[in-house]
């Protein structure tokens, strides 16, 4: 496993170390400097990435949640004071596990394994609905492609959508593929 440890303060750094160093097969990668943080992190390829704040500012967090959001990787942030309002944009940037005043070196692992499992449940949620969101494109287009047969065949629905599967089974397609060239097909020739 590939860890990067975001860290300004070498000091803390250290204590993320001492809390991971009886992990066995970890890489360990230390950043210090906030430039270029994202190039480097994309460079390591990391499995995880922690990330001490201390006590930021508004604008290093946000320039924090800058780079959750560009990885697809679970995060973790520590910091020394809680803030709603920081809380709620660490979500909205991805960010899987927020740790206030947690930076301790027999924490590190614990937090490290939830962030993991937070960010594979999140990954899962949104897989499942991006493949929710894809079969209901599918059967709108489907749709379209039965009332377009029903206008201009003058077929009742199940007469409409019995063609299509007729054709997408003579021609080992998707019934959604099918109602996708016929929908395509008719606003060529109707415009």
């Amino acid at each position: 496993m590939r860890i990067a440890i975001v860290d300004e303060s070498a000091v803390r750094a250290t204590i993320i170390e001492e809390g991971l160093a009886e992990l066995d097969g970890c890489e360990l990668f230390v950043l210090t400097e906030r430039k270029g943080l994202l190039a480097r992190i994309e460079e390591i390829g990391p499995d995880i990435v922690l990330i001490d704040l201390g006590n930021p500012s508004r604008d290093v967090l946000e320039e924090y949640f800058a780079v959750s959001r560009a990885l697809a990787r679970p995060i973790a942030i520590f910091v020394d004071e809680s803030d709603d309002d920081a809380i709620a944009a660490s979500i909205d940037a991805g960010v899987s596990a927020y740790v206030v005043d947690g930076l301790a070196a027999n924490r590190i692992r614990p937090l490290l394994d939830l962030a993991v499992k937070r960010f594979n449940a999140f990954a899962r949620l949104q897989s499942e609905l991006a493949e929710a969101k894809g079969k209901l494109a599918e059967r709108d287009m489907i749709d379209k492609a039965k009332r377009i047969l029903m206008d201009s065949r003058r077929l009742s629905e199940p007469e409409a959508y019995g063609e299509m599967r007729r054709k997408a089974m003579q021609s080992s397609k998707r019934i959604a593929d099918i109602a996708e060239a016929l929908v395509t097909a008719h606003e060529l020739l109707d415009k």
